[in-house]
């Protein structure tokens, strides 16, 4: 096994005394993990740093064997990790796509809108500016793994018009009119969330509640490592700023 690729950090383990397994995406070849020896050197520890974008080389003698990786600096992004709403926004991003996606199959979609909400994080001058992009890139994330939300038409009525609800159970939108009396059991839904755009702070709220809701539901539950405290710090965080 050979593989060379330009590729983001989402974990970094210590091995041994010296040494690293870093996980990392790719965009052709998906999560690929690997030794990194000396990674817990001084001058490889801020490469090292989720989020971070690297070439990377992996290099093992059989498909079992834990590959070695050597790794070549790209685009850092460790100053981020000294600001708190930044450093939640990736350490949520990194621990969320590591736990869910399987090693070595390709998400290209995932990997192009992962790359896009690390740098909307980087470059918007306000957390408003990244948040609702990072909410979007858990609705992908559970339609790439096969968990998508229908938010085109009506569940009931099957139509497209005045979509203002998400149903818990099935992920479907829900009219206007076949929501009446059934309010609240539904999910608000925000606009932002189906079509894009800008979004203000309680429709962030309200769409990450969504997101939150099927994520615990359909794809983290059973989980060894739950990720979903790192969610719960970030939120906690944004509303903190708000307030």
């Amino acid at each position: 096994m050979h593989l060379v690729a330009p590729a983001i950090i989402l974990s970094v383990r210590p091995h041994g005394e010296h040494g690293a397994i870093v996980r990392a995406l790719t965009r052709a070849d998906g999560v690929q993990p690997g030794y990194v020896r000396g990674g817990r050197s001084r001058a490889l520890r801020p490469v090292l740093q989720p989020g971070n974008a690297i070439i990377g080389e992996w290099r093992a003698r059989t498909a079992e064997q834990l590959a070695a990786l050597t790794i070549e600096p790209g685009h850092s992004r460790a100053g981020l990790h000294s600001e708190p709403l930044a450093a939640a926004g990736i350490e949520w991003l990194c621990a969320l796509t590591a736990a869910t996606l399987p090693e070595e199959q390709p998400y290209p979609i995932l990997y192009d809108a992962f790359d896009a909400v690390l740098t909307a994080i980087e470059s918007a001058p306000s957390a408003r500016g990244w948040a609702g992009a990072l909410v979007r890139y858990e609705l992908l994330l559970l339609g790439q793994l096969g968990f998508g939300l229908d938010l085109e038409r009506c569940t009931v009525t099957g139509g497209t018009d005045d979509l203002a609800y998400v149903s818990p159970k099935s992920g479907a939108a829900v009219s206007v009119g076949a929501a009446f009396g059934y309010e609240a059991r539904l999910f608000p839904l925000p606009t932002f969330l189906g079509e894009g755009g800008a979004a203000d702070w309680p429709d962030i709220f309200a769409a990450g509640r969504i997101t939150a809701h099927f994520l615990a539901r359909d794809i983290l539950v059973g989980l060894r490592n739950d990720p979903m405290p790192a969610r719960t710090r970030l939120f906690d965080r944004f509303k903190r700023a708000v307030a």
